[in-house]
């Protein structure tokens, strides 16, 4: 293993034996017990079909994994229930044995695993933290030392001296991380934990994350989470079904994780249906969009219009991302993404003050009403700055009566549209990616969603600043109101006065 190399995992699967019911795990020891205890002269007097029975089955809970991680990176695993997350890191961890495979590791390792793991209920949270420090090899002088950081960061409180067994969940992992990050490990696992912590608490253990990664440290972390394996990982791996189904950087798997839970999602839509249509049940009548009644006229300036033959034309020739970008049903497909600067011309430059006009193309593949049109904005490091589009405008309370929305026009095979969203540009400085999609919302409320076509990486631009005219540090500018007042003034001041 090189020196930067801090775990390396080499084809590592992880097999289960899964008994029906407890008399059937004694009667399999009892088979290996007569295989392996008889002579064979008796062994064949036996009958061999009992001697041959399996009274297990196997679960391959990993198959074939290999992956390294190297000093100062993070690494992050994704992939749904059951595809084999924890049992990687329980093997990493050396709490699991590999049925084959080979794993290293060069350092002090720490793992953040299920509640309580490692923990003595009977014990208060003080004797715990001696113990799981004693665990990961740490002396009672170097945690004596330590202890006051922990407790601190914990934040229990009294509950420091009182048994685990009465911590709520938040509390135990509050108490459970501390351990491990103010101990200064070399390797730090976590496994899904900080999802019991409130905000504020969150916010801290992030922090502390990232802390330990800038300072050498290296990290395995899972969790269903998108945002948090996107921004404080470097690398990722997709499990299914306990295997690998790809690696590479933290955008390009969490993007292949989305498509994977489409495609679950989907699958799982079908089998309803073949189930209600197998079963001879009724199915039920999907909720039809409300129309609204009357002569309904477009807005003198739409965020949705047809585009001209000609940028039919030029969006389909200038449609540059690749298939493996993308997913969704394409009934309704993004053509291209393009962003434009307030005199209409092309432009991927942009200083505080412009207007940033951001236009995306889309095809309607089959005749469908109930659409969602927008767009994601992300910066460099992948935080999420904006994501929106035409049913946020929908569901705006503060609509005129009788407006035309979007959601509520049917669109016919074949049509070519354009939203154009234009917003002042308040951003940071720095590179910013815009993510494009069309959604189906079956209902008025959010959280009903289709996915027909997601295109990540649609379109880039860049925040400059001119220093001298308009500066500011961040994510944005809030534009706050400013106003400088004196409150009180200085006893100096006072004394003169009074002397006058």
């Amino acid at each position: 293993m090189s020196s930067d190399t801090v775990v390396r995992v080499e084809g590592v699967s992880k097999c289960f034996r899964i008994y029906s019911a407890p008399s059937d795990r004694l009667r399999q020891y009892g088979v290996r017990w007569i295989q392996h205890a008889l002579p064979q002269a008796v062994q064949r007097m036996l009958p061999q079909h009992l001697l041959n029975k399996e009274y297990h089955r196997l679960f391959w809970a990993l198959r074939d994994v290999s992956f390294e991680l190297k000093r100062g990176e993070s690494v992050g695993i994704l992939g749904m229930n059951g595809a084999g997350k924890s049992t990687l890191l329980q093997v990493v961890a050396g709490i699991l044995k590999p049925t084959a495979g080979r794993i290293e590791t060069d350092g002090r390792l720490a793992g953040l695993f299920e509640l309580g793991s490692g923990f003595n209920p009977e014990f208060t949270g003080r004797e715990n933290v001696f113990l799981n420090a004693a665990m990961l090899g740490f002396r009672r002088a170097e945690v004596l030392e330590r202890f006051d950081e922990i407790e601190q960061f914990a934040g229990i409180g009294d509950f420091i001296d009182r048994p685990v067994k009465t911590y709520s969940s938040g509390m135990m992992v509050r108490l459970a991380f501390a351990v491990q990050v103010q101990l200064d490990p070399d390797i730090l696992i976590v496994d899904e934990a900080l999802a019991v912590g409130d905000a504020l608490f969150q916010k801290r253990c992030y922090q502390r994350i990232e802390r330990f990664l800038a300072d050498g440290g290296s990290l395995l972390f899972v969790s269903h989470d998108q945002e948090s394996v996107r921004t404080l990982t470097d690398r990722a791996l997709l499990l299914k079904d306990g295997q690998t189904v790809c690696t590479g950087t933290s955008s390009e798997v969490v993007l292949e994780y989305r498509r994977l839970l489409h495609e679950a999602e989907n699958q799982q839509a079908r089998d309803v249906l073949q189930y209600l249509s197998s079963s001879g049940k009724p199915r039920v009548k999907p909720i039809e969009p409300v129309v609204v009644s009357g002569d309904e006229k477009e807005p003198q300036e739409a965020a949705v219009s047809v585009a001209a033959p000609a940028e039919v034309e030029a969006a389909a020739q200038v449609r540059s991302r690749s298939e493996d970008m993308s997913f969704g049903d394409l009934d309704v497909e993004v053509l291209s993404t393009t962003t434009f600067d307030a005199r209409g011309e092309a432009c991927n430059l942009f200083y505080p003050g412009d207007e940033i006009d951001v236009r995306v193309q889309y095809r309607v593949n089959n005749p469908i009403k109930g659409l969602n049109l927008g767009f994601r904005l992300r910066n460099k490091e992948g935080v999420k700055i904006y994501s929106g589009g035409t049913f946020n405008d929908d569901l705006l309370p503060t609509r005129p009566v009788g407006a035309a929305r979007t959601w509520d026009r049917q669109f016919a095979e074949g049509e070519i549209i354009e939203l154009r969203q234009r917003f002042e540009c308040r951003l940071g400085e720095g590179y910013y990616e815009v993510q494009s999609y069309v959604t189906q919302e079956k209902l008025l409320v959010p959280g009903h969603q289709r996915m027909l076509h997601w295109v990540d990486e649609s379109a880039f631009f860049r925040v400059s600043m001119n220093k001298f005219e308009r500066w500011y540090g961040g994510v944005c500018d809030i534009c706050p109101t400013m106003e400088v007042k004196l409150v009180a003034a200085s006893a100096e001041a006072v004394k003169g006065e009074c002397v006058a």
